[in-house]
């Protein structure tokens, strides 16, 4: 035992297996250097702060106004980027001509730059209602007059016919007088006659009419015509569908009733004189003003994107500024002030390798700052346990990130994602094994690893931001599925004579009776590398592939599951719990191994010996006649005596499980404080006060029954886990035949149907078919499903076995880390 000790420390440390190893550590600040402090510990992205003042609001940290500033300032940060947005102006970032401005000056430019566009907006939405009002005065200048009939009862339409060009000989005043006074009541007035014109938008057209014939129960001539021109809404800045409409009624009541249903409606009523030379008039002087309007807004538009432009330039620099300052007037806040109130306090975790990072960090801060008091940085004991901190690099991040989805390391506890990197995409390989379908894979990570630069600085969605990340997951899956589908002898369920000839051969030459007679075997030398593909469409095809695949899923399932067992010793091992190893690890092996580790060793002389024994008939009467002699099934001497003792075994090793640990460790904690009351005696109210947090718990009442409740669960959890995990290992083996089913039957019952007709457009449709379902369904549907499967046996079988998974990651203080959403 002394030897394998000695062994296992002669191993190289894995320091990919564990997380960082990390120190708690307090820094005292002056209040000078204290920003400039936390500024470079942002851009170097090691220590992570512990807040301080979690038992205070908000609104009661020092530094809250400068948070509020910062704010303030990205809010207008935004207003700027959605009216660069609205103008439909590119936010571009200038190289560094301007020099970097302070925090203060950047405040005011900022509020310069709002209140300047916000009156710019404001005077446009007036210009624009303006245009606008005008716009509409003229459309039905234009086109009531083709309703409006003179007092001798001529139709004077074709009069009414106005050029934009005609313009008026008025002066403006006399101009401005016709279009503000009210419709002079014409000759028709005299029989009591009246009409309202005015215009509405298109989809109120009905419910309006409807309204003005209730209201005068049916004594109006309502005439309608369409805009030639529609008009934008200043707010909204959409298009607006409208129609002119006339109304004919009489009666000074009829009037008001109109005017107010208009109002009701958001209809504009603009007056129509009876005489032409008035029309005329007014038209030409709404032209006029138009093309004035038309001129001023295009110039004031040209005005607003020419300082939107030049606001875009330093807006990303803004913007990472203001982020910048947020985030350390944040950090700031976590901090605690010294009785003196000229020093900052903070505590925070940081890895032990990058202390003299750190530390150099604080010393340039001070030289920068000129303060004559250093920052002091010094260690502390913590009580909590440390965050967990693994370094990836853009391969092993993904990996790490599916072990995080399902918890966090514990600190120091041995990382799944060490050996997830080869089992995650071999397992999925198993599953989805076709070197053709491997290589459409590998070709799609391939055009991702080759626009890795380009993507890696767009911003993608979400699917696509997924696959992105998962780029070299994908890659080590399709290498694997290459692998697998040569093994197996797939291409698109197609066999291939690869590595020479086959071992076997028809009985006749048509091949007719492969199916129902089967084959001969006519050489002993085996096919070289993975299945014969003779095998395809022979009648044990099926039985064959099913019992190699079965099989094989049972032993990967065993070896995963010994190597989880294996890295639970090694955990107890590195946390110096020599009970876990005696009463957890040995029996757990004992009985894992005693039980279905022999039926690995079963299924591998089965596969040596060609024996053709019943393996289902062997496990059955293993528990049911241990005693009883095996005749034909027998595999090797000795199996009989040898399958007794490994089924005591693992009847011992339940009760092992179970039963020492919770009584070993109520005895150490009556050993450890049996002593404990009569030391107290000796001590004041004051020296119990001060005493250490993680003494008092020790003070604690040990729960033996909460600890042997734990312990039963555990180990029941365990013993029926060993059977259905191993149970679950078998999906390899039904998403594999399921995924080569599948293709054989898009590939024979589509594609081959297909090419049998003589007809192109037929085999054109078959092998669009054939392209579509191997597309949609095998590459697509099968991989997301082979890949939740891999998920799963990872998570569950594999995980399960020595993962915690009760830690918290590490969070660093880092400008890199910040994102839109910390605005």
């Amino acid at each position: 035992m002394e030897r394998i000790d000695q062994l296992i420390e002669d191993l190289p440390p894995m320091d990919l297996m564990r997380s960082e190893k990390m120190t708690f550590v307090q820094l005292i600040i002056p209040a000078e250097s204290a920003h400039r402090a936390i500024s470079y510990l942002g851009e170097l992205g090691l220590l992570q702060f512990r807040d301080l003042n979690a038992d205070k609001s908000p609104f009661q940290r020092t530094f809250v106004n400068q948070v509020k500033r910062c704010g303030e300032m990205s809010r207008k940060i935004r207003f700027l980027k959605d009216q660069i947005t609205k103008a439909g102006l590119l936010s571009l970032t200038s190289p560094d001509l301007e020099p970097d401005v302070e925090l203060e000056d950047l405040e005011l430019h900022l509020a310069e730059h709002e209140h300047e566009l916000i009156e710019m907006n404001s005077n446009g939405e007036k210009l624009r209602q303006t245009y606008n009002e005008l716009l509409e005065f003229k459309i039905v200048l234009q086109k009531a007059g083709g309703f409006l009939v003179s007092s001798n009862g001529h139709i004077v339409a074709d009069e009414l016919e106005l050029s934009e060009n005609v313009f008026s000989n008025k002066n403006y005043g006399d101009a401005a007088s016709l279009l503000d006074q009210e419709m002079t009541p014409g000759p028709s007035n005299h029989s009591g006659l009246r009409f309202i014109s005015g215009i509405i938008c298109r989809n109120k057209v009905l419910s309006f009419e409807r309204m003005l014939f209730r209201a005068t129960r049916g004594n109006l001539l309502f005439n309608q015509a369409p805009a030639d021109v529609e008009i934008m809404d200043p707010f909204s800045t959409d298009t607006v569908e409208k129609t002119v409409f006339v109304v004919f009624f009489s009666g000074e009541r009829a009037r008001t009733k109109f005017l107010k249903i208009c109002e009701a409606f958001g209809a504009n009523c603009y007056p129509v004189p009876d005489d032409i030379s008035k029309q005329r008039q007014i038209t030409g002087e709404v032209s006029a003003r138009l093309s004035e309007l038309e001129t001023t807004l295009d110039a004031g538009i040209r005005h607003r994107n020419k300082i939107l432009s030049s606001i875009g330039f330093n807006l990303t620099k803004w913007t990472i500024m203001v982020r910048r300052e947020k985030a350390v007037y944040d950090t700031l806040n976590m901090l605690n002030f010294d009785v003196t109130k000229k020093c900052l306090v903070g505590e925070g975790w940081c890895p032990i390798f990058a202390k003299g990072q750190i530390q150099e960090a604080l010393r340039r801060a001070t030289f920068d700052s000129s303060s004559q008091v250093g920052i002091i940085f010094h260690e502390m004991d913590a009580i909590e346990s440390p965050p967990t901190y693994f370094r990836t690099n853009r391969f092993t991040n993904a990996y790490q990130e599916i072990v995080d989805a399902y918890g966090i390391a514990r600190y120091q506890e041995a990382n799944p994602a060490v050996y997830s990197v080869v089992t995650f995409p071999f397992l999925f390989a198993v599953m989805f094994g076709d070197w053709g379908h491997g290589i459409c894979l590998l070709l799609g990570a391939l055009v991702l690893l080759a626009q890795e630069s380009k993507l890696s600085g767009q911003k993608l969605g979400s699917f696509m931001e997924m696959l992105f990340g998962g780029r070299y997951v994908i890659l080590l899956m399709s290498l694997f599925s290459i692998y697998c589908g040569l093994i197996y002898n797939e291409f698109f369920s197609v066999p291939f004579h690869i590595f020479g000839g086959s071992a076997y051969r028809c009985r006749d030459a048509t091949c007719s009776d492969a199916h129902t007679v089967g084959l001969e075997k006519y050489q002993d030398d085996p096919y070289p590398f993975g299945v014969d593909p003779s095998w395809r469409g022979s009648r044990s095809e099926l039985p064959f592939l099913n019992s190699l695949k079965m099989k094989m899923s049972i032993l990967f399932g065993i070896a995963q599951m010994n190597v989880g067992i294996i890295l639970s010793y090694f955990n107890a091992r590195f946390f110096g719990s020599s009970l876990d190893i005696r009463y957890q690890f040995v029996p757990q092996m004992i009985f894992l191994n005693s039980l279905f580790g022999y039926l690995s060793l079963l299924i591998i002389i089965k596969w040596c010996t060609g024996s053709q024994a019943d393996l289902y008939h062997v496990m059955i009467y293993m528990f049911l006649s241990p005693t009883d002699d095996l005749g034909e099934n027998q595999l090797f001497w000795g199996q009989r005596p040898l399958q007794i003792v490994l089924l005591l075994l693992a009847l011992i090793a339940v009760p092992w499980m179970l039963f020492p640990k919770p009584f070993i460790l109520r005895k150490q904690h009556t050993e450890r404080f049996q002593g404990r009351a009569y030391g107290m005696l000796g001590t004041s109210d004051t020296d119990i006060d001060v005493e250490p947090d993680f003494a008092r718990q020790n003070h604690e009442e040990f729960n033996f029954s909460e600890v042997f409740v734990h312990q039963m669960i555990h180990s029941i959890e365990f013993v029926l886990g060993a059977v259905s995990n191993t149970a679950s290992y078998l999906r390899l083996w039904a998403l594999s035949l399921a995924h080569s089913e599948l293709s054989t039957v898009f590939y024979e019952k589509v594609l081959l149907l297909a090419w049998g007709y003589d007809n192109l457009v037929i085999r054109l449709v078959g092998l669009a078919v054939f392209a579509f379902a191997t597309a949609f369904i095998l590459l697509m549907m099968e991989s997301l499903s082979a890949f939740l499967h891999a998920l799963r046996l990872h998570w569950v079988e594999f995980q399960n076995k020595f993962y915690f998974g009760d830690g918290y990651k590490f969070k660093p203080f880092s400008f890199a880390s910040i994102t839109e959403e910390d605005d």
